[in-house]
């Protein structure tokens, strides 16, 4: 069994008034590779798109800081993540190896900002599907980010923060939390 850890902290804060922290562990054990996020202080009663990031080439994927803010405006939005953090690649859904990132089959945190995902994932499968969208089925998660995205949609964001993903808007899109995803020892 391989062990992957990742310490979940808080992006954008000063922003959002609240301080989402959480740890993120993954096992590959066989034919499956368990998932399991547990996520606090989180804005209550909203779902969280929920993914690791990374570069397709195996390039080492790391959390942003403000640096990232090209455009100055105090938050860290993201399209301004992916030249440190990649690419979205899998999701922490419902059905994570058929990597299908739009859509509303994430989890949602409860009145207190809390939340749990623990998902046994088949690994073929995965990896197959993983192969076909970034062309080798190596997961590399410690070389990975893991992100928590979604803010409230009555919170008010500045017209500068970038986030449409299909339908989604930037409340939906925006980080709220990240960590690298390390081997645990």
């Amino acid at each position: 069994m391989v062990d992957y850890i990742a310490k979940i902290k808080p992006i954008n804060a000063d922003k959002i008034e609240t301080q989402t922290h959480g740890i993120a562990t993954f096992s590959e054990n066989g034919n499956s590779l368990h998932i399991h996020v547990e996520m606090f202080d989180t804005p209550a009663n909203i779902e969280y798109w929920e993914h690791f990031h990374g570069f397709p080439d195996g390039k080492q994927a790391h959390v942003p800081t403000l640096m990232q803010d090209v455009n100055h405006d105090g938050f860290i939005d993201l399209p301004e993540t992916k030249a440190v953090s990649g690419t979205t690649m899998v999701p922490f859904d419902d059905v994570p190896q058929e990597m299908n990132i739009p859509h509303d089959g994430y989890p949602v945190a409860d009145k207190y900002g809390h939340y749990e995902y623990d998902k046994d994932v088949p690994l073929k499968d995965l990896q197959a599907k993983f192969k076909q969208a970034f062309g080798s089925e190596d997961l590399q998660l410690d070389k990975r980010v893991v992100y928590v995205h979604g803010v409230p949609a009555d919170l008010k964001l500045p017209s500068s923060v970038a986030g449409n993903v299909m339908s989604y808007d930037a409340h939906t899109t925006l980080p709220i939390a990240a960590g690298e995803i390390k081997l645990a020892h």
